[in-house]
């Protein structure tokens, strides 16, 4: 799909321009798909291995439960390794060389330390030695050969257009985008093919700053519609101001944005290696978490959210019998909220007020505040009103931990007087966070509050680890003993 800019009709260039190639394959598919190529060579090894050993050996059984644990244990030490040393990475699996040193060296290295770990539990005398050099043997080989055969097929495919930068955006002015050749795409973008979105070339400066809006509009829609990872802007290093622009823009978008060396720094040096391409390309904004983050704190979410259903199920059964009782009206609280990268969701709660507000005017809950029930208030204290919010967590809307969502017509308000308030969009929403078990919960009457809270959230965002989250659960459960700002 291409739409062309009608401001500038002597040029008649692209205002932005997707990849033809709509059926391509994903660069990190590609990657992925080799990871899995490899570990699964080891695996199959392993087994080959065990059996073929025990039948040369004349035996007539094999330990297949223990051959598959050894298999699996290399195969995640090796892929571990692999990928800790980068040869997942698009841009090198895309050479044409086969690390043979490499694959050959790691491999080595992977068999001391199973060698290591099995004279450690002592299992070296329960799994032949045989086995163990028939496997090793079988692996290496099959890693190479598989590599070789990788590198084939993605040469042809890339020649072809059958692999594109789906999750790549590229951004930048007509001259830097014709002056990228596809193998300089190859190695900065890992793909031939990416979403470009082109920027004006006119000479009015307030024309073109109003179509640089728009393009740059347009491409921040379209990452959020496509849920792209990686957002590359292809502008001369000396346009400070349209540099700033794109920044400030991509800022509000949970993705990586990267300044790619411009057409007079490409003529001075050779981008042919990746070392090249990483001490060149300038990192404006990282991505809060990488795919691989994303998939263990969702696991985390389903299996932690899971289990507190189940435990809490009675407490929740007697919450939502003493809202019906109490007071008229529904016992479930429904208010729309922002989540990960600004998408609205309904969140759930156990009515505590007498009003159900969810508009453009929304007034927060106060110290003894009028609204709040009889049953109400004892929920908010023990902070069982927040339960039903499990069920976001289920459905993926949320996280059991991050910063604590907002009514629309209080992050409206927000994103005017606190510039960074929308990178709390970076990663979802959470039941507690960081925010919370520092203090920083309830009203927020003032700028200086919803700063602090603000602030807050962004460490967290900028230092997770699945051992953050695991605190802040534990810290959680004394904040809630606590009763600390719970009203």
């Amino acid at each position: 799909m291409s739409i062309k800019s009608d401001v500038n009709e002597q040029t008649a260039h692209y205002a932005y321009s997707v990849s033809p190639n709509s059926k391509a394959l994903s660069s990190g598919l590609v990657s992925y798909g080799l990871l899995s190529c490899d570990a699964t060579v080891i695996f199959v090894s392993a087994l080959i291995g065990g059996v073929g050993y025990q039948f040369l050996a004349g035996n007539s059984g094999s330990e297949y439960v223990l051959e598959s644990g050894v298999g699996l244990l290399a195969s995640i030490l090796y892929v571990l390794r692999m990928h800790g040393s980068g040869h997942y990475d698009f841009q090198e699996i895309a050479k044409p060389r086969v690390e043979l040193k490499e694959i050959l060296v790691c491999w080595f290295s992977t068999g001391l330390l199973l060698a290591f770990i099995a004279f450690l539990l002592k299992i070296s005398v329960v799994y032949s030695r045989g086995a163990f050099i028939i496997f090793g043997s079988l692996a290496a080989v099959g890693l190479l050969l598989s590599r070789k055969a990788a590198k084939e097929a993605i040469a042809r495919a890339v020649e072809r257009g059958a692999i594109g930068g789906r999750d790549t955006v590229l951004i930048g002015d007509f001259a830097e985008m014709a002056a990228l050749t596809p193998a300089d795409l190859l190695v900065l973008c890992g793909a031939t093919e990416v979403n470009r979105f082109i920027l004006g070339v006119e000479r009015d400066i307030s024309e073109r700053s109003l179509l640089d809006t728009q393009v740059i509009s347009a491409a921040s829609q379209f990452v959020r519609k496509h849920n792209c990872r990686q957002v590359l802007i292809a502008l001369p290093w000396n346009d400070i101001d349209r540099i700033e622009l794109v920044k400030n823009q991509m800022k509000l978008l949970p993705v990586a944005s990267q300044l790619l060396p411009d057409l007079r720094i490409r003529s001075l040096t050779s981008l042919t290696s990746s070392a090249q391409r990483g001490a060149l390309v300038v990192e404006i904004q990282r991505a809060p978490l990488s795919e691989w983050q994303r998939l263990v704190k969702r696991g985390m979410d389903v299996v932690f959210s899971s289990l507190a259903i189940v435990f809490f199920l009675p407490i929740m059964f007697l919450a939502a019998a003493a809202i019906k009782l109490g007071s008229p009206g529904p016992v479930i609280f429904r208010q729309l909220r922002r989540g990960f990268n600004g998408k609205e969701f309904v969140i759930y709660k156990f009515r505590t007020m007498t009003v159900q507000e969810n508009g453009s005017h929304v007034v927060q809950a106060t110290r003894n505040d009028m609204r709040v029930t009889g049953v109400g208030r004892l929920l908010r204290a023990a902070s069982i009103d927040e339960l039903p919010q499990l069920f976001n967590v289920v459905k993926g809307d949320m996280s059991l931990v991050g910063p604590r969502p907002h009514a629309l017509a209080h992050d409206s308000y927000f994103e005017t007087v606190l510039s960074d308030y929308a990178v709390r969009h970076h990663v979802k929403p959470g039941i507690t966070g960081w925010a919370q078990c520092n203090g920083a919960r309830g009203e927020t009457p003032t700028v200086q509050h919803i700063a602090k809270r603000v602030k807050l959230d962004l460490w967290y965002i900028n230092n997770w680890s699945i051992w953050l989250d695991l605190f802040i659960l534990i810290k959680t459960v004394f904040e809630v003993l606590r009763k600390r700002n719970a009203y």
